[in-house]
């Protein structure tokens, strides 16, 4: 029996994208550059500062000093301005409510740095609901390797074999899959380019399209 679920964060508990966007076609009409698609960031938020501020700065290497400045400059301005256009996918606030109304613990498990995760929970009142939260900083190998999936469930005091972990990234799955906790891949996420054309090869648990079809298949788990 399933007794907790935990989230991936950016393109998979919330919609973090449209600051991103906000922020890098900022970055390109400040630089008088070509401003990058909207798509083309999306598809890059899962892989974190450093991609998407590759695609403003194609031509400097990801160590160059100047590069580095530029990835400072988009992390500072994230985070004075960290919840704009940012908000829980349509139809997560109902789902996590039926969560915490059935007893079920829910948490977040993410690359995303910490003070960045924490300032972003507290912006949606979500700090004190989240039951667990493992970022960057508590492990020492992050996803795709189990560390963080079995620190998540220790501090749960919960089976891996017992928890349902969702997320939009290869990594994410394959993190899940090594802890034996049941995958879910959220197909309506931030699927990276070179993995959207073969979800199956993932090797996901499931796979959903939507976030009420998420919540169609926690309902059959959480029961069984």
């Amino acid at each position: 029996m399933m007794k907790a679920v935990l989230f991936d964060l950016d393109g998979t508990l919330i919609d973090t994208a449209a600051d991103f966007i906000r922020i890098i076609q900022q970055m390109c009409k400040e630089e008088q550059r070509e401003v990058v698609d909207a798509d083309a960031i999306r598809m890059q938020v899962s892989e974190g500062a450093r991609a998407m501020v590759k695609l403003v700065y194609p031509e400097l290497a990801v160590d160059d000093a100047t590069f580095l400045a530029h990835r400072q400059r988009f992390l500072d301005i994230y985070a004075e301005n960290i919840v704009i256009d940012t908000d829980l996918f349509e139809g997560m606030y109902p789902l996590l409510a039926q969560l915490e109304q059935r007893g079920i613990p829910w948490g977040i498990v993410t690359n995303k740095p910490r003070s960045l995760t924490e300032s972003l929970l507290q912006k949606l009142q979500l700090e004190r609901r989240c039951s667990v939260l493992v970022c960057p900083e508590d492990v020492v190998r992050t996803k795709p390797d189990p560390e963080p999936m079995f620190l998540a469930a220790q501090q749960l005091e919960i089976d891996p074999q017992q928890i349902i972990y969702v997320g939009d990234h290869p990594r994410d799955i394959d993190a899940g899959r090594h802890a034996q906790m049941y995958t879910i891949l959220a197909a309506y996420g931030y699927l990276p380019l070179e993995h959207r054309h073969d979800l199956k090869a993932w090797q996901a648990d499931c796979i959903i399209d939507s976030v009420p079809q998420l919540q169609q298949i926690l309902e059959q788990k959480l029961q069984q």
